[in-house]
């Protein structure tokens, strides 16, 4: 590094965050209440504190400088001088070593130590007491980077919500045991653009890689004192720089070749995102960036109490998107990202809370406004997990127009129906049409409702058939962490069985789970691994399992049994694209036809008889079957039924007219069955989903066949 000058220029408010600018570096930091804000300079190593600056101006509350004569690798942190008053919400402390919130670049890891708190964390004052200890040589540092990338030749796939099928995964459980990618690529960014890696994703039919969280975390103090990881990565440290971890090599656009590969192919990356909290935790956690530059502005605070920090989000703290700073920066953050990143949406892990006021969630808050009308941010995939831990926490389907939400609605029902639960065709009828009871409202659609089996959260697809107890020992916290209704199913035996009937079992509910997920309304999405029958060993909270309970176990889609999942769900996959109607673009009501005597959506038994009131409430009624209908652009009539079998034995469904020629797309029952022409009843063994078409042209579908 030159040497460095004695004292900052006076710099710019804007852009926040490190910027190189004319042959140096403009600083820009937000603080509303400190009085002072110093920005240190380290050596390359992190490790020796080179220069100490004022930073001479606050314009609009943003401290600014500008360092002339250096450019990109540039280590800093800052320090905040202002009132320490814990009772007033204050928690400056200058001698610790703050990250910049807009650093997109770390160098090091956190070194826990009880100096990296702005209190004496042993001291009977508490938090009220004052800490003088240095937290630098404990705290990574901001790295000063030039983030220009050549995407001139990348095309977003910009594929419409109606055709996406998403794929959650880690990045590195994903591939970390992937053996047809390179050893030193296993778990990184780099693998995520592997041609194997995108083969895969294809096959599936897969439109969007959604990924769990890449923003910088930490590991948590309590679970490093248990041996374990933070796996899951949901505690964030930084909301503009990529995890360290999962690189293969020092560069971050590693992650940038794997997002214009993966474009390339046609599939979109979204990520899964959380501004809700940060890594800090509550009033007595650590001083590691925004609780030094500024508590009272960054944290919702108890309105009489603003010692205490209100922990809506179960970890702590929760972000004031009431501020407008606060507000900038998951807007700048999720701007850069789809920028200099390429990302094509988001998913925001506890969206609630970032609609979150003094009185309760909003739909119509600032926060959903200003991503709505951004021109850059308003054009990608916004998706929302509608729930937290506060008061009114739940809240699916009132989220406003343009975000789509997961429905744990459509988890649980369709889970229950399958294990045989009493009284569920109409709770199940809801979901496989759209969920229209929950998000036909303001010009919303089918899409918003994204539909799902299974999660990295709670069970996989194959523990939902295998276990009926969770099995979080290797937590170490007595199994009394995780979901205690998982409305799964053994089938006779608890984990791993030998019996082939209840394999047998078992591979046919995954089967009709998927082919009721793929034949729904709605947005399908697939957790990695689900498509051949990855296990956790009945581990539902997997988020401190950063080894074999978590990555995706590749010989399992390689065994018989895999592979036949796998070949099942991706021919699941080509019908939903194949056939329009299986992907509405609108909310259906049975109210429109297409041709004489066909509606758009229609509901029988298994005797070919129309549902009454009485049917749909029957605790009995294990069997249902839907039919959709659309006219093609060549004036055709092409309609797909649904036949659901939930009981233990065969039922033979008398199928509704029109008669007409008709073929078997799938059968879960006979997974080896290909489309075959069938008669005017179909036999559906116990446990099982197939789904039949039929094309009729307008004028056969006359009234001489006594159609319905």
């Amino acid at each position: 590094m030159t040497s460095l000058p004695d004292r900052l220029e006076a710099g710019s408010p804007y852009p926040l965050g490190a910027t190189c600018i004319d042959g140096g570096i403009n600083f820009a930091v937000f603080s509303a209440n400190a009085e002072k804000i110093e920005l240190c300079i380290f050596s390359p190593d992190g490790k020796r504190e080179l220069r100490r600056y004022e930073l001479p101006e606050w314009t609009d509350e943003v401290w600014h400088g500008y360092l002339p004569d250096v450019g990109p690798g540039v280590l800093y942190g800052y320090r905040a001088h202002g009132p320490y008053e814990p009772e007033q919400g204050h928690r400056f402390n200058p001698n610790k070593l703050l990250l910049d919130p807009y650093a997109r670049k770390l160098h090091g890891q956190i070194k826990w130590t009880d100096a990296l708190h702005g209190y004496k964390v042993r001291s009977r004052k508490e938090d009220l007491s004052f800490d003088t200890r240095d937290s630098a040589p404990a705290m990574p540092k901001g790295v000063v980077v030039d983030d220009h990338f050549d995407w001139s030749q990348d095309r977003r796939p910009n594929t419409p919500w109606s055709e996406t099928v998403v794929y959650e995964a880690h990045v590195k459980g994903l591939t970390k045991l992937f053996e047809l990618v390179p050893p030193r690529e296993r778990g990184t960014y780099a693998a995520l653009g592997h041609p194997k890696v995108i083969e895969h994703l294809k096959k599936l039919g897969v439109t969007a890689l959604e990924l769990m969280p890449i923003h910088a975390f930490t590991q948590d103090r309590f679970l490093q004192e248990k041996g374990l990881r933070n796996y899951w990565g949901y505690n964030t440290l930084s909301f503009f720089a990529p995890e360290q971890s999962y690189l293969a090599t020092d560069s971050q656009d590693e992650l940038r070749r794997a997002v214009r590969r993966l474009h390339s192919a046609g599939i979109e990356v979204i990520l899964d995102v959380v501004y809700n909290h940060t890594c800090e935790g509550s009033e007595k956690g650590p001083t590691l960036s925004w609780r030094g530059l500024d508590n009272a502005s960054y944290y919702r605070l108890v309105k009489d109490q603003p010692r205490y920090a209100i922990n809506d989000t179960g970890t702590g703290n929760t972000l004031n998107t009431d501020k407008a700073r606060v507000i900038q920066m998951i807007a700048d953050s999720l701007r850069y990202w789809a920028t200099s990143f390429g990302i094509d949406g988001f998913r925001f892990d506890l969206g609630l809370t970032l609609g979150r006021t003094e009185t309760g969630f909003d739909s119509g808050h600032a926060f959903f406004d200003v991503l709505r009308q951004d021109p850059v941010l308003g054009k990608l995939k916004l998706s929302t997990e509608p729930w937290d831990i506060g008061p009114g926490g739940y809240q699916l389907g009132n989220f406003p127009p343009g975000f789509a939400e997961w429905n744990d609605k459509y988890r649980d029902t369709v889970r229950k129906f399958w294990r045989g639960d009493p009284s569920q065709r109409g709770d199940l009828a809801a979901r496989l049409s759209g969920s229209g009871d929950l998000f036909d409202r303001r010009a919303r659609r089918p899409w918003a409702s994204v539909n799902l089996l299974a999660a990295h959260d709670g069970f996989t697809l194959y523990d939902t058939v295998a276990y009926e107890q969770r099995h979080n020992e290797a937590n170490k916290e007595d199994n009394r962490d995780g979901h205690s209704e998982n409305y799964s199913r053994n089938w006779g035996a608890e984990g791993e069985a030998d019996d082939e009937g209840i394999k047998a079992t078992r591979a046919t509910v995954q089967r009709s789970m998927l082919t009721t997920l793929f034949a729904s309304l709605g947005t399908p999405m697939l957790v990695a691994g689900d498509e051949f029958g990855r296990t956790q060993g009945g581990n539902n909270n997997a988020y401190c399992q950063d080894d074999e309970i978590s990555w995706l176990d590749w010989s399992r889609a390689a065994s018989p049994e895999g592979k036949s999942l796998l070949d099942f769900t991706s021919r699941l996959a080509d019908l939903r694209s194949r056939y329009p109607v299986l992907r509405s673009k609108s909310f259906l009501y049975g109210q429109n036809s297409p041709g004489h005597g066909v509606n758009d959506i229609e509901w029988w038994d298994e005797r070919g008889e129309q549902l009454s009131s009485d049917d749909w409430n029957n605790p009995d009624g294990r069997a249902l079957l839907m039919r959709r209908a659309v006219k093609l652009d060549s004036g055709e009539i092409e309609a797909v039924s649904l036949l659901l079998n939930a009981s233990d034995d065969t039922i033979t469904f008398t199928l509704p007219p029109p008669h007409s020629d008709r073929v078997v797309l799938i059968d879960s029952t006979k997974p080896d069955l290909r489309e075959e022409a069938i008669g005017d009843d179909y036999e559906l063994g116990a446990h099982g989903a197939a789904l039949i078409a039929w094309k009729v042209a307008p004028e056969a579908t006359g009234q001489d066949d006594g159609e319905a």
